[in-house]
């Protein structure tokens, strides 16, 4: 990493000056007019000797090791205590080929470890809408960092299949007659919102929507068959929508998996006399000295023997601590369960089957209609997934007559882009309003603008045909030199989207990319150029910036066509 190198060349400068600093920070520069990188350690280091930052600056600014000048065009000190760094075209050079014959370009080697990663979590019964790509969108992407990171990677989508909505479709379906052989993801997503909004209207339905889910996990046979068969086609309708989206999970696992593994988590609790009798219920308490908000204690089963999200979630991780022996579990929920998460995290850390630290709540935010709501199931005023493409494919297809002569796989793909590029732009945690028609352009920052850069390039390559690439010593404009900076940014935002489980750093790092290859595109006429080792060098420029590009598309589980 770039950053890295800059540092250790750095602490050498300083102790050859006689300063000594236990650690020393390089960032890219927030001022790219006065320098590439930039460190801002001399105010720390002024404040711990006494001494005038103009001073220790100068100083460094005048260091004659020959590190300074194979690294560095110029390194300035800038008053009130900033060091300037504007990197020699040979230290570049020698950067971009390291990163070239790197399988990973350049990024940190990590220590195996497994991860469970828990997405998805989309409920059995209830139609998918546009609200429920995103943790499947993010937490694919997740996935995807943490094992380009060398790790081994589990995935579960740990579906939602024994609440309410079960009880409700259940209620529905008898109701209206309907046989087991009749039911169809129709019928599923007409039910479910109906009888939710009547639960809300009339306390009878509802209660009695609670008493079949009770008796459907104490173990109805009747409703266990209209249950068993509500899975079978909500979970085949799921499938092919996950399918469109390129989102693939190892286990189909749902809330019901977990019911095997109460009874051990129950005398596990009971052993460590964690469990607390609570007007009849049992809890666990799980608050704090330090804690700066309430948190109330887990509700592990009612007084009425039922169990809840919380149980069985302790349950789910349970039975992954017994299976797979994980180092971590991830999940990818809404923000708004961060509470719910607090108490299971803390239970599970109590137990001592996995520490609290090795636990991860990666909350989302969530998808906006232009009101700047959430859309919701219940209301069935959500654009359901299928409906999504389609919408997608039309607006794409109506932006240029000729994309009505693209292969369906094609459009796919390119659907694909538009709708993952507008998600993981964002950051994680916020929410964001959903604008296809925004999201469909072929310029500014969204998915196919960045397909159509990588394409026009990949273009540009194949027809000069050039072979025995390299790079010399020779920078040759500005335009040039950003695009080879900007790809020494690579290592540092890999790491960054790992570290911090933040796709948007990939998303936001290929847009800018793109925005400096279609500048490099526009000034620098490759095509037409008759001086062939400085083509051969841009060549060899933008076949790593290519492969960047895709390998990074890949990481957001974005697929690219064979043509735009």
């Amino acid at each position: 990493m770039i950053e890295k190198q800059l540092e250790d060349i750095l602490q050498e400068i300083f102790k050859s000056c006689n300063y000594e600093i236990d650690k020393i920070t390089v960032s890219v520069s927030n001022r790219p007019d006065l320098g590439d990188y930039q460190c801002n350690d001399i105010f720390r280091l002024s404040k711990m000797l006494g001494k005038n930052p103009l001073e220790i600056g100068k100083e460094i600014e005048e260091c004659q090791l020959p590190i300074v000048k194979d690294t560095f065009k110029k390194l300035e000190f800038v008053k009130p205590g900033f060091i300037n760094m504007t990197l020699s075209d040979k230290f570049i050079n020698e950067n971009l080929k390291k990163i070239s014959a790197s399988p990973k370009f350049g990024v940190t080697e990590q220590a195996l470890e497994t991860y469970v990663i828990d997405y998805g979590g989309a409920n059995v019964a209830k139609p998918l809408h546009v609200g429920h790509m995103r943790p499947a969108i993010v937490g694919e992407s997740i996935k995807r960092i943490i094992n380009f990171m060398g790790h081994k990677v589990i995935a579960d989508i740990h579906l939602g299949d024994y609440g309410l909505q079960i009880g409700q479709v259940i209620y529905g379906l008898k109701k209206e007659h309907i046989a087991l052989e009749e039911i169809n993801v129709n019928i599923l997503n007409r039910l479910y919102p109906q009888i939710s909004n009547l639960c809300k209207e009339d306390d009878d339905v509802k209660d009695m929507c609670a008493t079949i889910t009770k008796e459907l996990q104490d173990g109805n046979q009747e409703y266990k068959k209209y249950w068993q068969k509500i899975l079978e086609v909500s979970i085949a309708d799921m499938k092919k929508l996950y399918d469109f989206l390129d989102v693939h999970f190892d286990l189909w696992y749902g809330e019901s998996d977990a019911y095997a593994y109460l009874p051990a988590v129950k005398n596990m609790l009971e052993s460590q006399n964690l469990l607390v009798k609570s007007e009849g219920a049992l809890v666990v308490d799980v608050k704090k000295d330090d804690d700066k908000k309430e948190v109330p204690p887990l509700l592990f089963q009612k007084s009425n023997g039922a169990y809840l999200y919380a149980s069985t979630d302790l349950g789910t991780i349970y039975q992954r601590w017994q299976d797979f022996k994980p180092n971590h579990i991830l999940y990818v929920v809404d923000n708004r369960q961060e509470m719910h998460f607090e108490q299971v995290f803390r239970v599970t850390d109590k137990m001592g089957m996995l520490a609290y630290k090795n636990l991860e709540f990666l909350g989302h935010g969530t998808v906006n209609g232009e009101d700047g709501k959430p859309y919701k199931t219940r209301n069935g005023d959500a654009p359901g997934l299928q409906e999504l493409f389609k919408q997608a494919k039309e607006i794409f297809i109506a932006k240029k007559s000729e994309n009505e002569n693209m292969s369906e796989e094609d459009t796919r793909k390119i659907v694909n882009a538009i709708l993952k590029f507008a998600d993981l732009q964002n950051s994680r945690e916020k929410d964001y309003i959903f604008d296809l028609n925004k999201f469909s352009d072929v310029t500014g920052k969204t998915g196919p603008y960045i397909l159509y850069t990588y394409l026009r390039v990949n273009k540009i390559i194949k027809s000069l045909k050039l072979t025995d690439l390299d790079l010399n010593a020779q920078i040759y404009n500005d335009v040039d030199r950003l695009l080879r900076l900007k790809i020494l940014e690579v290592p540092k935002v890999l790491e960054s989207a790992y570290q911090e489980r933040k796709p948007s750093y990939i998303a936001d790092y290929l847009y800018n990319l793109a925005v400096c290859a279609n500048s490099f595109y526009s000034y620098n006429h490759l095509m037409t150029l008759e001086d062939k080792e400085k083509q051969k060098n841009w060549v060899y420029v933008l076949t790593l910036m290519n492969r960047i590009i895709k390998e990074l598309l890949y990481l957001l589980a974005i697929e690219i066509p064979s043509k735009m």
